[in-house]
């Protein structure tokens, strides 16, 4: 599977600069760097930088006609639109990619995840 993300206009490849950065930013491109270590395929694409992308993709120029640059960010999945208007969770990046995601530690607790303690 193949991940592309459809960035608005942001001030540098992440979003993840300036002195007042966004947490989703943040957040996201730690999962994306966690999902690319475990062999995820993901490709960002930031509208300041490089609207081409933007422009010479037939799904992405007609979300944006039809959405406007405000619903961004756009993620398609193997071409397909599989979420706009905000960021992947890990647990999203993780299914789209196939990538297994570790077993939280606080499931390992003495209960083993039980709600009966």
């Amino acid at each position: 599977m193949t991940i592309k993300v459809f960035d608005p206009a942001l001030c540098c490849s992440t979003g993840v600069c300036g002195v007042d950065t966004d947490q989703a930013l943040v957040t996201f491109a730690a999962d994306v760097d966690w999902a690319k270590k475990n062999g995820a395929q993901i490709e960002r694409f930031n509208l300041a930088q490089q609207p081409m992308a933007f422009a010479d993709n037939a799904t992405v120029k007609g979300f944006l006609e039809r959405s406007g640059q405000e619903a961004l960010p756009l993620i398609l999945v193997d071409g397909d639109i599989a979420l706009a208007g905000r960021y992947p969770d890990r647990t999203e990046l993780a299914r789209w990619a196939g990538v297994k995601e570790p077993v939280e530690a606080a499931q390992g607790s003495c209960c083993g995840g039980s709600p009966c303690c």
